[in-house]
C-alpha cells in the first residue's frame, strides 16, 4: 500500500471523526498505532496507515494492541490504539494494570461508543472506564473536536503520566466536517528507563503505587475544573441550562439554541464545581447523556440538583426530536413522558443478509438441514446464519464465545438434550482473536464438539481487513500465513478429526457434518473460501434460470443467495390432495458471480450458466443435503 501524502497544515478539509483522529494522531507525531477492526473505529488504522513515517499494524485482539501501544510508551515513543467499546472489555486486564504504572510516551486509547447498536451486540458506555480505571476521558463533539482533542491528548498524557482515553461514538466516527489541522510535530522517543519497581507488577510494586495513582487523580480533576475544552455555550433563556458532552451537545444547540450549555471535552475526572457555579445561573439544569446516567449520578451525589433520565431515555441518540418535547414538558410543568416505542416500518423490510455467493450460504445451507442439533455461533457476518431463510446459529454472545458456550452446553446437557449434537460456528478473525483458547479448553477437558472454522481470508464484517489468516499485513506485504489445521492439530483436535473443505461443495460439506457429529470427541471441519468481496475472489460465470424447465419447487431460495428472486407464487394440488406452494425465480445475472450453490439443490436442473441452453449437470453431486 502507497503511503498517502496528507494534505497540508491549515488546509481545510472534510473529514470524518475516525479520519480526524488519524490525521491528529500522525500531526502529533505518533510513532506506533495498533488495533483491532470492529465498527464503528475500523477507519482510524485504516487512513492512518496510509500516512508515512510510523508504524501501524492490525493487532489479533484489542489486548494485543493496547500492549503493543504501551510497548511504545515505555520506550518513550507516542502511541495510539484503536477499538470499538466491546473491544475495550478484552483490553481491560491491560488498562487496568498500566493505569498503576503511568506511561511515559504519550499512550491515547480511541474508544468508539456504538450508541444506538447500529452494528453492536450492546450499546456500553465506555465512559465508565475513565472513573474504574483512574483515567482522563475526553469527549469531542464534531470531527474539529476530534482532531483537536486527540492532538490534546498526547500533551495531556505526558504531562500527567497516564494514558488518556477519546470516546466517540458512531455518530462522531462516520459523519463528516469541516477540520483545519495544524502542524506537524516531530517526538523522538526518550528511551527505556529500567525501573522494576514502576514497570514489575507484583504486589509489592504495584501497591507504593496506588496512592501516586490517586495523586494523579486529583491533579486531573483541577486540571478538568480549568480546562478550555469543557466550553460555556451562552444563551439568554436561563429557564433551563445544559450539561451535555459528546455529540449530545450538538443536538442541545440545535434544539435549544436560546438556551445556555455547558459542554463538557475534557469529561473525566467530571468538573463539578464548575458545574455547581454553571447551575447557580439557571433555573432548571438538565444533564443531556449518551447512554447512561453517569454525569447525572455524580451532580446528584456532590448535592447539585438536577433531571436527567427521568425526562430523557437511557438508549439511543438523543437527537433534537427527543430532546425538544421531553424540555417543552419540563418548561410547562408536565409529567415527563418517555417516547414510544417506533411505529412499525412503513417502507419494505430490507433486513441485514449474507452477500451473493458470500461462502458461509453453504455452511448454514447445510446446517439448516440438520436435525436435533445445537449450534453456537460468534460474531461476524455469519451471526447472520441466525436469520431467514437457515434459522441455524442458536446463540451469539461475544467474540470467541462460542466455543466456550458449546463446551458448556456439551457439559451441563440434561435428559432433554442427551441425543443432540453440539457444533460451535466461528472465522478465520474471531478464532485469532478469542477463540484458540476456547478450542484449547474444549480439548483439554473432552469436550464432543464439532467446530466449523469458516476461513475466508478476511475479516468480511468490517470491510475486509487483513489478518494472520491472509497472508498479508496491514499495508499488503506478504507475511506468514496461519494453517488453521496445523494450529488446530497443536491445539489438541487429532489429525484424523480436522477436515478442510469447499464450502460451495453441498454434498462433502453436509456428509463431513454428519461424519463428524457421529464422533464422540471434538472435530474441526475448516471451510476454504476467500470472502467474494477481496481480491483473493475469482468469480466465474453467472447462472440463470430457464423459465420452462423451472417447476416452481424453491429449493434454491433455500440457499438464501440475494440474487435470486422470486417473480411469482402460486399453489399446486398433488394427487394425494396436499397443496404445496411455488415459488417460481430468475438469477440477477449483474450479481451472480457463479458459484453454483443454487445449482445443487435445483430438482429440475433449471439453473444453467448465462451461455448455456443445456443444464450443467455434472456440477450435481450425488449425495445433496435437499
Amino acid at each position: 500500500m502507497a503511503a498517502a501524502t496528507p494534505a497540508p497544515a491549515h488546509s481545510r478539509q472534510f473529514l470524518s471523526g475516525n479520519e480526524a483522529v488519524a490525521r491528529a494522531a500522525w500531526d502529533a507525531g505518533v510513532r506506533v498505532a495498533a488495533a483491532y477492526p470492529g465498527t464503528p473505529s475500523t477507519e482510524v488504522l485504516e487512513v492512518l496507515a496510509r500516512f508515512p513515517d510510523l508504524y501501524t499494524e492490525w493487532s489479533v485482539n484489542e489486548k494485543v494492541s493496547l500492549e503493543v501501544a504501551l510497548g511504545a510508551s515505555m520506550v518513550g515513543a507516542r502511541a495510539l490504539c484503536a477499538m470499538k467499546h466491546v473491544g475495550l472489555n478484552v483490553a481491560a486486564d491491560a488498562l487496568m494494570t498500566l493505569t498503576v504504572t503511568g506511561v511515559e510516551g504519550g499512550l491515547v486509547i480511541v474508544v468508539a461508543d456504538d450508541v444506538g447498536m447500529s452494528s453492536s451486540q450492546n450499546e456500553q458506555d465506555s465512559r465508565f472506564w475513565g472513573r474504574f480505571a483512574h483515567v482522563p476521558v475526553l469527549e469531542p463533539a464534531d470531527s474539529q473536536e476530534a482532531y483537536t482533542l486527540t492532538r490534546a491528548a498526547f500533551a495531556l498524557s505526558e504531562q500527567f503520566r497516564t494514558a488518556v482515553i477519546v470516546r466517540l461514538t458512531t455518530r462522531i466516527c462516520h459523519v463528516k466536517g469541516l477540520v483545519t489541522p495544524g502542524e506537524r510535530e516531530t517526538v523522538a522517543p526518550t528511551g527505556f528507563d529500567k525501573n522494576p519497581a514502576r514497570w514489575v507488577m507484583v504486589p509489592g510494586h504495584a501497591k507504593p503505587r496506588l496512592p501516586l495513582m490517586f495523586e494523579r487523580e486529583a491533579a486531573l480533576r483541577a486540571a478538568a475544573e480549568a480546562s478550555e475544552f469543557n466550553v460555556l455555550e451562552a444563551g439568554s433563556d436561563t429557564r433551563v441550562g445544559f450539561v451535555t458532552s459528546g455529540p449530545a451537545g450538538m443536538h442541545v444547540l440545535e434544539a435549544f439554541p436560546d438556551a445556555p450549555a455547558l459542554r463538557l471535552g475534557f469529561a473525566c475526572p467530571l468538573p463539578i464545581e464548575r458545574i455547581r457555579a454553571f447551575a447557580a445561573t439557571v433555573e432548571r439544569l438538565v444533564v443531556v447523556e449518551e447512554t447512561e446516567p453517569l454525569l447525572e449520578t455524580e451532580l446528584k451525589a456532590a448535592g447539585i440538583a438536577c433531571h436527567g433520565k427521568d425526562i430523557l431515555p437511557r438508549l439511543g441518540e438523543l437527537s433534537p426530536d427527543i430532546l425538544t418535547p421531553a424540555i417543552n414538558r419540563l418548561l410547562a410543568g408536565e409529567a415527563p413522558e418517555l417516547p414510544a416505542p417506533p411505529p412499525p416500518q412503513t417502507v419494505f423490510p430490507r433486513p441485514p443478509t449474507l452477500c451473493v455467493a458470500c461462502p458461509h450460504l453453504g455452511v448454514y445451507y447445510t446446517l439448516s438441514q440438520l436435525r436435533n442439533v445445537l449450534i453456537s455461533g460468534d460474531i461476524g457476518c455469519y451471526t447472520l446464519g441466525a436469520g431467514h431463510p437457515w434459522n441455524a446459529l442458536d446463540t451469539c454472545i461475544s467474540m470467541g464465545a462460542s466455543m466456550g458456550m458449546a463446551l458448556g452446553m456439551d457439559k451441563g446437557r440434561g435428559e432433554q438434550d442427551t441425543n443432540k449434537k453440539i457444533v460451535a460456528v466461528i472465522g478465520d478473525s474471531t478464532f485469532m482473536h478469542m477463540g484458540m483458547q476456547g478450542l484449547l479448553d474444549i480439548t483439554w477437558n473432552r469436550g464432543n464438539v464439532t467446530i466449523l472454522l469458516l476461513d475466508n481470508r478476511t475479516v468480511g464484517m468490517t470491510g475486509g481487513q487483513d489478518n494472520p489468516g491472509s497472508g498479508r499485513d496491514i499495508h499488503g506485504n506478504e507475511t506468514p500465513r496461519v494453517d488453521f489445521a496445523q494450529l488446530c492439530e497443536a491445539l489438541g483436535v487429532r489429525r484424523e478429526r480436522i477436515r478442510k473443505l469447499d464450502p460451495y461443495e453441498l454434498p462433502t460439506l453436509f456428509k463431513a457434518l454428519r461424519e463428524e457429529t457421529k464422533i464422540d470427541e471434538p472435530s474441526v471441519i475448516i471451510t476454504d473460501r476467500p470472502c467474494v468481496l477481496i481480491g483473493d475472489y475469482k468469480p466465474t460465470p453467472a447462472y440463470r434460470v430457464i423459465d420452462d424447465t423451472c417447476t416452481g419447487c424453491g429449493n434454491c431460495l433455500d440457499v438464501g443467495c440475494p440474487a435470486i428472486h422470486v417473480t411469482r407464487r402460486g399453489q399446486e394440488t398433488k394427487p394425494s390432495g396436499k397443496v404445496v406452494d411455488l415459488a417460481f425465480v430468475r438469477i440477477d445475472t449483474a450479481a451472480c458471480t457463479g458459484c453454483g450453490l443454487c445449482v445443487q439443490p435445483c430438482a429440475p436442473e433449471a439453473i444453467v450458466h448465462t451461455q448455456t441452453v443445456q443444464p450443467l449437470s455434472f456440477i450435481r453431486q450425488s449425495g445433496s443435503p435437499a
